[in-house]
């Protein structure tokens, strides 16, 4: 008995050891996650993406972001660092391989389209499928995890970086660095000011918590910008007495806010990639706790859980549009590519793109 006594006082011991003093990547910091009300209104429950219907794409996954190009047909982004052309008829083809993990696209005012690549930086695709690469670094600092980007009407490309610290490729991937980077919530995220006429780049807004969706306005006196760790929309002044000066526009955020995009006639669509996690936000002021947590086997970490959840807003704040789907039919929701007769709704993982007909809503 003694002999057994002595035995468990040791794994114990060696137990308790792991679990306090193990190396993690992570080192936490306490703040105070605001109560989540979870679907009440604007954001109440619903399935008004029920009769969304998919676009099969083979063997590519995770259409992270998708943009329209000067030929009508729509470019998405995929996991395997193909860029996907789709057709009216819904067919698709590699357009482009830019390699890496490209997350933000968008259509220049000349039709050619820029990149937010996670593991290379800023992309240039030229009108015939050629890729070169605009920016990799800014102040000597190479880029780690480029998420998204806006282009300016002048050209100036504004973009995220959503973690300084937690590298895309570095740590396994986009999915993987983001669950470190918000678990510890220590401020790496940052948007970037890119002017390719004179190659010169500058941080306009730091400390962000998981920097992810950027958009400019169609007046080009604002960005937005989804603060993924903080469970917000920033809106940050470009010009005017304002210039520079950031709020906050949306907060407590019943999911983790990812891409924002362009709509019509003044709309911005953002993406609720996943609701939030009552276990993150209960340990957001007990830094050991989580820390304690990143020792545990994978499954009893925070992770995404399946949800269907897009909505758009005005830029004052206002909500204009939720639309969900409780059978999570297209899980983990990046954001929304608007047209005149529909919506297309990108996500994380999955070989499908989402497309809702308007009349349908």
């Amino acid at each position: 008995m003694k002999r057994a006594l002595i035995a468990a006082g040791v794994v114990l011991t060696a137990l308790a050891a792991y679990l306090l003093a193990w190396p993690v990547p992570i080192d936490p910091v306490a703040w105070d996650a605001p109560i989540d009300r979870g679907l009440v209104d604007p954001f109440g429950a619903n399935n008004r993406l029920r009769h969304a219907r998919p676009i099969a794409l083979g063997n590519h996954v995770g259409p992270e972001d998708a943009t329209l190009g000067p030929d009508g047909h729509l470019y998405a982004t995929t996991a395997g660092g193909i860029i996907l052309r789709i057709d009216g008829r819904r067919n698709y083809d590699a357009f482009a391989d830019v390699g890496g993990r490209p997350l933000g696209i968008e259509t220049a005012t000349d039709g050619s389209m820029i990149v937010a690549n996670a593991y290379v930086g800023l992309q240039h695709i030229d009108l015939d499928g050629t890729v070169t690469t605009l920016l990799d670094a800014v102040a000597g600092r190479p880029l780690v995890y480029t998420d998204d980007l806006a282009i300016a009407a002048d050209g100036t490309i504004y973009f995220s970086e959503a973690s300084t610290r937690f590298g895309a490729q570095q740590y396994g991937g986009t999915y993987e660095a983001s669950i470190l980077d918000i678990t510890e919530h220590g401020g790496h995220g940052a948007v970037i000011e890119f002017r390719p006429d004179t190659g010169v780049a500058r941080v306009i807004m730091d400390g962000l918590n998981f920097a992810n969706g950027v958009a400019i306005s169609d007046s080009q006196d604002y960005l937005l910008i989804a603060e993924t760790g903080s469970y917000r929309i920033l809106k940050h002044w470009l010009r005017g007495e304002t210039a520079g000066r950031t709020e906050v526009l949306i907060d407590n955020l019943p999911g983790f806010p990812d891409n924002i995009n362009n709509g019509l006639n003044g709309r911005f669509w953002i993406g609720l990639v996943a609701p939030r996690d009552s276990l993150l936000d209960d340990a957001s002021d007990k830094p050991l706790l989580r820390k304690i947590a990143q020792r545990l086997p994978e499954k009893y970490r925070p992770a995404a859980v399946p949800s269907s959840h897009v909505f758009a807003i005005n830029g004052d704040g206002e909500v204009l549009m939720d639309l969900q789907d409780s059978h999570a039919r297209f899980p983990a929701l990046t954001g929304v590519l608007e047209t005149h007769d529909a919506l297309y709704l990108t996500a994380l993982f999955g070989n499908e793109l989402g497309v809702l007909n308007k009349e349908d809503l």
